[in-house]
């Protein structure tokens, strides 16, 4: 089984549609909805804006659902010259941004689990690699590997996205893939992370071009998700 987890509704909507044989709990006031995309059993939920909502629901679906792998799904937003509004990210490793303990002498970002401390947090390589075949499958040239940056903050201005690459080498930002990824780490679940950009290091206004494209990036995300579920390769 795969699970699926994005923020808001635009982010998941479109692929449970496309589920058959579905059914629906909610668990901590988060609904989960369990069903297949060709022969493939999927869980999805829409877990809500943020680190702490990604979190609640990435470990109650390991627990509750037992789903062999997780992807993290979604629009965000660009750190880079590399990524504009339209291409895909697909994540290599994931760093927390906003966890900051360097005034005794940690490393920015640095996360202290049960098994040592760490600060990227690698990603499946056989799910970035299938990811990337869905990418191809479906035509989309505009699709990078990199380091995703979260954080509870929607990331705007340029200087604020550039500090980001800088400190970090992040190609893009988002609120949950972080968090997400160190409860898989912790429980032993390989993960990925899929976004599609939606605002970028342009001179137009970062919330406009969000309202704009938002809608749009997300369809991407889905469409590639989809074909990646239905290409029956998943155990």
């Amino acid at each position: 089984m795969t699970g699926i987890i994005g923020a808001m509704d635009i982010e998941v909507s479109g692929i449970i549609e496309k589920m058959t044989d579905t059914r629906t709990e909610v668990i901590s006031g988060t609904t989960y909805t369990t069903g297949k995309i060709g022969q493939h059993e999927c869980v999805i939920a829409k877990c809500g804006i943020g680190k702490v909502n990604a979190a609640v629901a990435a470990q109650t679906m390991i627990l509750h659902y037992h789903p062999d792998r997780i992807i993290n799904t979604g629009i965000g937003g660009s750190t880079s010259p590399k990524t504009h509004i339209g291409h895909v990210v697909i994540a290599e490793n994931v760093v927390q941004h906003d966890m900051d303990t360097t005034i005794i002498g940690d490393k920015p970002g640095e996360l202290f689990l049960h098994d040592g401390n760490i600060v990227y947090i690698p990603c499946d390589k056989e799910l970035i690699a299938r990811l990337k075949e869905a990418c191809e499958a479906v035509g989309e040239k505009n699709c990078l590997i990199g380091t995703v940056a979260t954080g509870d903050q929607f990331i705007s201005g340029n200087d604020k996205r550039l500090s980001l690459n800088e400190r970090f080498g992040a190609v893009a930002c988002e609120m949950e893939g972080g968090s997400i990824g160190q409860v898989c780490r912790i429980n032993h679940v390989p993960f990925a992370i899929l976004r599609s950009i939606s605002d970028s290091m342009s001179e137009e206004d970062d919330a406009v071009e969000y309202a704009s494209f938002s809608r749009s990036a997300a369809q991407k995300s889905i469409k590639i998700l989809t074909q990646f579920l239905s290409a029956n390769k998943l155990p």
